[in-house]
């Protein structure tokens, strides 16, 4: 009853404290039934013997467990009320990819049990994961962004969620299945900051966007992109490898990949140029570190603390919504 999957991101404390919930509601485990020892199942799940402590240690301040001195913990409680069980599948480990979870799993709150993957953007990882959980899960919530058989991903949602279904991030066309979705308007979000940028932007001739020729980003930026620079006459490139790209006087550069924007500052080092007025950066999603480089880096950004508590609140309400999240320029020195 009690097992431990490698392959999950959730922290192995919590997969024995949600086991053991479980196990409870589904009546298998019974009130004043023993648990095994901290070393008995340290041993048996071959895991430290501290993540088994901090596990009990966990039960235990939520009354889910109990201790007697020289008789070990056992089940303090079985009228436990049904849990939202959700499978969380993201693309990929980020900052922001983590502050998503972090309000998503307190907005949830204890009374819910998550099994977290990653797949890395590869379809044939997401379809083994999201066909080898088989068992009862009340939500699944997905952010569907692929490198490859972006085509296949539909129908293999379609074919394997048995629960309420959230997309996170964007809306996947062909799930024929009821589903919620907290997404980004890619192409309108990026006109949107880019307008607001005006000001600044006018004092440069030239936009270049970072969009890697291999990239699970969403086409819909470029659109925006283009169709604001032919709105306001802006000369305009599309850059897929900025490693061999030069640059010049009256730039500014629009990154979307973190490894874009270390190669985009190393090159801007070795050129003199001054950022913020020779060359100007604007950087996809905000993170703590951006504010403090270069005495500031510009974002723009989706409110990925809202994107987590729209997502949970959907989910506890199992709503079927289709809700935009906000999306926000943080102006800096660097523009």
């Amino acid at each position: 009853m009690i097992q431990i999957d490698e392959q999950s991101i959730t922290p192995k404390y919590l997969q024995i404290t949600n086991a053991i919930i479980d196990a409870i509601s589904k009546g298998e485990m019974q009130k004043e039934q023993l648990l095994p020892s901290i070393n008995e199942l340290s041993t048996d799940l071959e895991i430290a013997r501290d993540t088994v402590e901090k596990a009990y240690r966990n039960l235990k301040q939520m009354g889910v467990i109990g201790s007697v001195p020289g008789k070990g913990f056992y089940i303090a409680k079985a009228d436990i009320k049904e849990r939202h069980k959700v499978l969380l599948i993201f693309n990929k480990l980020s900052a922001h990819k983590k502050i998503i979870y972090d309000e998503l799993a307190k907005t949830l709150g204890q009374d819910a049990a998550i099994d977290f993957y990653i797949y890395n953007n590869d379809f044939s990882l997401f379809k083994k994961i999201i066909e080898n959980k088989k068992e009862a899960y009340s939500h699944y919530i997905i952010i569907p962004h692929f490198l490859d058989n972006v085509e296949k991903v539909a129908a293999l949602i379609n074919e394997n969620v048995n629960g309420h279904l959230i997309l996170l991030d964007k809306i996947l066309q062909g799930v024929s299945i009821p589903y919620g979705a907290v997404f980004e308007n890619f192409e309108m979000d990026i006109i949107n900051a880019l307008k607001n940028a005006l000001p600044q932007l006018t004092k440069y001739n030239t936009l270049k966007i970072i969009f890697p020729s291999y990239t699970y980003f969403p086409e819909d930026i470029l659109k925006g992109f283009k169709l604001f620079c032919n709105e306001y006459a802006f000369n305009y490139k599309v850059v897929a490898k900025i490693q061999d790209e030069p640059i010049s006087k009256g730039e500014v550069y629009i990154n979307l990949m973190e490894d874009d924007l270390i190669h985009l500052l190393s090159k801007i080092q070795a050129s003199q140029l001054n950022v913020g007025t020779d060359i100007g950066i604007i950087s996809y999603n905000e993170t703590p570190w951006k504010q403090f480089i270069l005495n500031g880096i510009t974002t723009i950004s989706t409110d990925f603390t809202k994107m987590g508590q729209m997502t949970a609140n959907m989910a506890l309400m199992n709503s079927l919504a289709k809700e935009e999240v906000p999306f926000t320029l943080t102006l800096r020195p660097s523009l």
